[in-house]
């Protein structure tokens, strides 16, 4: 792992200016969000001319005062322009509300995870996932509360999960079905999207997803949904009851955004029981966003970021992997990585594993 990572050459004066950023933060990220989502960003997006405070009032259906708060924090945010009495669109603006990237990540930031933020450091202390707890209900891990959770939370939570692995799948497929194989065990399928990805792919491949019955049930429906039934079918199990074997006898094992929702000892374990549903033919891929695999400075702070959340809301025990502990991890559990595919859809690292 490199021991080295990022700069400190800054002036004082641009460091303590980044400090009050990291100080007002959550007063500003929803000052952020009340600008777009009462359509003043658009609204300024429309009219290239720029528009007064009370035109933007009027249009928005807010006070002048409300407004006037709002446009003058966005100044600082760098999201507006003022100029001759009139606002004006600046590009971080645009990108807030055209960006899906960004309106995905500004909601799941939102409904799943501002509220139990409050907990971080309780979350921290006791490894347990505080902000779900205090928030949301005594549930062990976000995964099993999913079903019970507010329409909201949901709606993000997927949005979120679905838009880093589903830009990827057009990438995946070649990759997947480079050795031709005939049955392949999706570990952790959740909706299902990847093994109806498969059954689209190729008219021959059989699925088997792997999941707690609940997740299997919304699979299961979209399985009947796209008539693939006779191809995929769901395996019930709790994948961390370590007991519980894989079934054996596939080509591939498919893991994807899946281990970093588990500690180093669950991914081993979990790794660990893929080896031993493997033969010398089969193949584990691992699918994960690896934080020093990035490309750009923003992906590596997202994923940062949602390390924490893993921490306070999900599990209190996971993170966004770095490479070399990926690798260190896969060959605790007795594989070797013999090939790696990176810059896979938006930010996903391919590693592919053999006895």
């Amino acid at each position: 792992m490199a021991e080295n990572y990022g700069n400190d050459d800054k002036s004082a004066l641009q460091a303590k200016t980044d400090a009050q950023k990291i100080a007002f933060a959550p007063i500003m990220f929803q000052a952020a969000k009340a600008l777009r989502d009462f359509g003043i960003l658009s609204f300024l997006r429309k009219n290239k001319d720029g528009k007064t405070t009370e035109e933007i009032a009027q249009e928005a259906k807010i006070s002048n005062y409300g407004a006037t708060v709002l446009l003058e924090a966005g100044l600082s945010l760098e999201m507006i322009m003022l100029k001759d009495g009139k606002y004006f669109l600046t590009k971080t603006g645009y990108f807030i509300i055209a960006d899906k990237l960004t309106r995905v990540n500004m909601d799941f930031t939102h409904d799943v995870n501002y509220k139990g933020f409050y907990h971080l450091q309780e979350a921290i202390k006791k490894g347990k996932p505080t902000g779900l707890h205090k928030e949301f209900g005594n549930w062990a891990t976000v995964y099993e509360a999913l079903a019970e959770m507010p329409e909201k939370f949901r709606e993000s939570w997927f949005g979120f999960d679905h838009y880093y692995s589903d830009d990827s799948f057009p990438q995946v497929m070649p990759v997947v079905f480079q050795n031709n194989p005939k049955k392949i065990m999706d570990v952790g399928g959740n909706t299902g999207k990847f093994a109806l990805k498969c059954a689209e792919y190729n008219k021959d491949v059989q699925v088997t997803i792997l999941d707690l019955p609940g997740q299997l049930n919304d699979a299961n429906k979209n399985i009947k949904e796209k008539g693939f039934e006779n191809r995929i079918q769901g395996h019930p199990i709790n994948l961390l009851d370590f007991s519980k074997p894989y079934p054996k006898g596939y080509d591939v094992i498919w893991m994807s955004q899946f281990l970093d929702c588990f500690s180093e000892e669950e991914v081993v374990n979990l790794i660990s029981n893929a080896h031993d549903a493997m033969d010398e033919h089969t193949e584990l891929f691992i699918m994960e966003t690896l934080w020093d695999k990035q490309r750009f400075e923003a992906s590596t702070y997202s994923l940062h970021a949602t390390s924490l959340y893993f921490t306070c809301i999900a599990n209190g025990n996971s993170r966004m992997y770095h490479f070399e502990n990926m690798k260190r991890l896969t060959e605790e559990a007795g594989l070797r990585v013999v090939e790696v595919f990176e810059d896979i859809g938006v930010s996903h690292t391919i590693m592919r594993c053999k006895k």
